[in-house]
C-alpha cells in the first residue's frame, strides 16, 4: 500500500507540472531599447504599442530611448544600444551608403510632416534672408527637408541663411519664442501649438507634394540575421498598433495628449491626430515607400556620389511586413 500511495503521489506531482508547464516554459519577453526620435505624432505607433500591451502581448518589454536627430539614432543602431529605432530616412540611406548595414524594415510615416515656423514678425521667406533656422541635428531631417525647401524661395542654405543647431522641438520652439530663432522646421501637434501662439507658417512641406520615406522603423542587416524572430515581432507589433490607431481614436487621442506632456487643447490634439492617422501620412500595410527613398537619394547625390548608381530596394528589408501582408493578417485586422 505504500508502494501504492507513493506511485500516486509521483503521479500527481508530474499532472501538476503538466498543468502549470505554459507558465513554467513560457519564454520571457525580450528587453531591448528602442530609439524614440522626439515628441510629435511620427512616434504614435511607438507610444501607443506601449501604453496598450501591444509590444507585450507580442513577447517584447520595450524600454523607450529619446534621441535627437537621426544621425544620433542611427549611431545607436550601430553600436546595438537601440537594436531597433525610429529613425528619419535620410540618416539610414546616408549611413547605408557609406557601409553600414542599417536598413528600413517598416514604413511608419510617408510624408514629411513639416511647417516652416517663424517668428511673429518674419511673414514671408523673403524674411529670412540674413536670419537663423534651428534644426534638431546636422545631417539630420530637418537639414535635408531645408536644402529641398529653401531654394524654392530663392534662399540657399547655409548662405543667405544661417543653419543651426538648436536641439529638440521643445527647444526649437523656445526659440521662436525668445526671439533666438527666426524660423525652425516643426511638426503636429507643435506646429498647430506654434500657429496657435501667433507664430507664422511660411510653408507646408506636405502640401509640395513631396514623395518622401519620413520616420521609419530601422535595424540592422546584423539584427535581423541574429534575432530575425524579434523583428518580426516589433513589425507585427507595428502593424497591430497603427490598426488600432485607425480604429480607436479615444485612445489614441488619449495617449497623444499624454506623451506631448498632457497637452489638454482638444482641437490641436484632434487636428494632429487626425492628420497623423491618415492612409496618406501612415499606411495600414507598412512597407517602406521606394518613391520616397528615391526622393531622398536624389538629394544626396552631391554629397555622397553613389547614391547616383544606388536603388531604392537595397535599403530595405520587406520580408516582415510581406509575410504578414500575404498571410492575410493585415486584411483580417480591418475587417473585425
Amino acid at each position: 500500500m505504500k508502494r501504492v500511495g507513493t506511485l500516486t503521489n509521483f503521479i500527481s506531482l508530474c499532472l501538476g507540472i503538466f498543468a502549470f508547464a505554459p507558465a513554467l516554459f513560457a519564454q520571457a519577453p525580450f528587453i531591448m531599447n528602442f530609439g524614440s526620435l522626439g515628441m510629435d505624432t511620427p512616434e504614435l505607433p511607438a507610444w501607443f504599442a506601449k501604453e496598450t500591451g501591444i509590444y507585450e502581448k507580442n513577447g517584447l518589454d520595450l524600454r523607450l530611448v529619446y534621441l535627437v536627430g537621426g544621425p544620433t539614432a542611427v549611431a545607436t543602431l550601430i553600436s546595438g544600444d537601440t537594436p531597433i529605432t525610429h529613425v528619419g530616412g535620410v540618416a539610414v540611406v546616408r549611413s547605408n551608403l557609406r557601409g553600414s548595414d542599417v536598413v528600413f524594415v517598416a514604413a511608419g510615416t510617408v510624408k514629411p510632416d513639416f511647417w516652416l515656423m517663424s517668428r511673429r514678425d518674419v511673414k514671408s521667406p523673403a524674411q529670412l534672408k540674413g536670419g537663423t533656422i534651428g534644426i534638431g541635428r546636422f545631417g539630420g531631417i530637418n537639414d535635408f527637408i531645408l536644402d529641398f525647401l529653401l531654394p524654392k524661395f530663392g534662399l540657399t542654405p547655409g548662405k543667405d541663411v544661417a543653419i543651426v543647431q538648436a536641439g529638440g522641438v521643445p527647444d526649437r520652439l523656445s526659440g521662436l519664442e525668445t526671439g533666438r530663432l527666426q524660423a525652425t522646421l516643426l511638426s503636429p501637434p507643435v506646429s498647430f501649438i506654434a500657429q496657435k501662439k501667433g507664430f507664422n507658417l511660411l510653408a507646408d512641406v506636405v502640401a509640395l507634394g513631396m514623395s518622401f520615406q519620413h520616420t521609419s522603423v530601422a535595424t540592422t542587416r546584423k539584427f535581423i540575421r541574429e534575432h530575425p524572430d524579434i523583428v518580426r515581432k516589433f513589425v507585427k507589433s507595428q502593424i497591430e498598433s497603427v490598426h488600432r490607431l485607425k480604429t480607436e481614436r479615444e485612445t489614441g487621442i488619449r495617449v497623444l495628449a499624454k506623451y506631448m506632456r498632457n497637452l489638454q487643447d482638444r482641437e490641436i490634439l484632434e487636428k494632429a491626430y487626425d492628420r497623423a492617422v491618415s492612409e496618406e501620412m501612415l499606411p495600414a500595410k507598412q512597407y517602406p515607400t521606394l518613391e520616397g527613398i528615391k526622393t531622398i537619394l536624389a538629394g544626396l547625390v552631391k554629397e555622397e556620389p553613389k547614391a547616383k548608381t544606388a536603388k531604392p530596394e537595397e535599403f530595405v528589408d520587406m520580408r516582415f511586413v510581406s509575410e504578414l501582408d500575404q498571410s492575410g493578417f493585415i486584411d483580417n485586422l480591418y475587417k473585425r
